[in-house]
């Protein structure tokens, strides 16, 4: 089990912790909803370390970049944020990522913690180009502050105008007195906030400085359960629930970070999968009578018949209802359209619902 370099800080605040991706990670503190309408009304605090960072250095390191990543790269400026995924060759995805544009010729990928040393080996097996590459993910401290007062408790700390940050998008400056610190506007919660990316030896130092300028503003560490609870209102796929190795990005709504101005891998297959059009597609629901949904439940029909699967489910912190994400047939998907998921063998009522979930006034 692997430990960020907070683990301790987080053990002392008395975190749940739990084992995930390999890392010994805080699920909550004060409790998942107190986390989760914290950074909805004020701002939480994250410690993601355990995501993968990737740098690629070189005259072709875009050229790898496009390769293996889905959408066009060539489009992004220096220190501008994209979302894109690797596609695998046999229609499926083996991670969604975020792409950093740095200065020059430098790029960093940001991956899933579960999926560092398979993604690693996936970019190696790749670079026929010759890119410098560098794993900097053990090194790296990464901290989500989320929430609509983010900026507010973070801008005493910097010299970079966070009000002025456009949405993903990236600055590299001295924060809390600690240099190279690359703060970004992307986030993973529909809440606004920044991401701060910095060396290990910084990670006490940086959240201690964040919390004491937060005190007046309610400022409250989160973990991974109420993370998971907030992207699941804005409808973000999770890797392992909602995409997987097995998953078509087509069904799984990701059409627009896939562009096929360009080759990549698989993309041949992908336009011809875009052109029959797919069989089944990701959707949301919510409950209509009482119930929570968890991955791997059956969806059916009014006739009992199988259309789907829950990927993802959970009780709305913020609505006060059961919602979820699934694979349904396609002729299912349609808004309003009455769905039922199958709870201890009991058929319960939902219907198909737009996303996002929760949406901010």
């Amino acid at each position: 089990m692997k430990s960020t370099a907070l683990t301790h800080v987080h053990e002392a605040l008395g975190a749940k912790m739990v084992p995930f991706a390999g890392y010994n990670m805080p699920v909550s503190y004060a409790g998942i909803k107190e986390e989760h309408q914290a950074v909805r009304n004020s701002v939480g605090v994250f410690d993601v370390s355990h995501m993968g960072e990737f740098i690629l250095k070189g005259e072709r390191a875009l050229e790898l970049v496009q390769k293996i990543t889905s959408n066009d790269a060539s489009r992004l400026t220096e220190w501008k944020v994209q979302y894109s995924y690797f596609p695998n060759e046999t229609g499926g995805i083996i991670d969604d990522l975020l792409v950093y544009k740095l200065d020059g010729d430098a790029y960093m990928l940001v991956v899933n913690a579960s999926n560092i040393e398979k993604d690693w080996e996936w970019l190696v097996v790749n670079n026929t180009m010759g890119v410098e590459l560098h794993n900097i993910s053990d090194k790296t401290t990464l901290l989500a502050v989320q929430g609509p007062k983010a900026a507010e408790v973070l801008q005493g700390l910097t010299a970079i105008d966070l009000a002025e940050m456009k949405y993903y998008t990236s600055e590299k400056g001295v924060f809390a007195g600690a240099e190279n610190v690359l703060i970004s506007a992307t986030g993973y919660t529909g809440a606004g906030g920044f991401e701060l990316y910095f060396e290990n030896e910084h990670a006490e130092l940086i959240w201690n400085s964040i919390f004491e300028a937060g005190k007046a503003r309610d400022i409250q560490p989160a973990g991974l359960g109420a993370r998971d609870t907030l992207r699941l209102e804005m409808g973000f796929c999770l890797y392992g629930n909602d995409i997987d190795d097995s998953t078509s990005p087509l069904a799984a709504g990701l059409g627009w970070i896939t562009k096929f101005s360009k080759e990549f891998i698989n993309s041949a297959n992908l336009l011809k999968e875009k052109e029959n059009g797919t069989q089944r597609k990701l959707v949301g629901f919510e409950l209509i009578e009482r119930g929570i949904p968890r991955q791997d439940y059956m969806i059916v029909d009014g006739n009992g018949k199988e259309i789907g699967t829950v990927t993802s489910g959970t009780m709305s912190p913020s609505l006060n209802k059961a919602i979820g994400m699934g694979y349904i047939d396609v002729s299912s998907a349609v808004v309003d359209s009455e769905i039922f998921i199958v709870i201890r063998d009991k058929k319960v009522l939902s219907k198909v619902v737009k996303l996002p979930f929760y949406k901010s006034n």
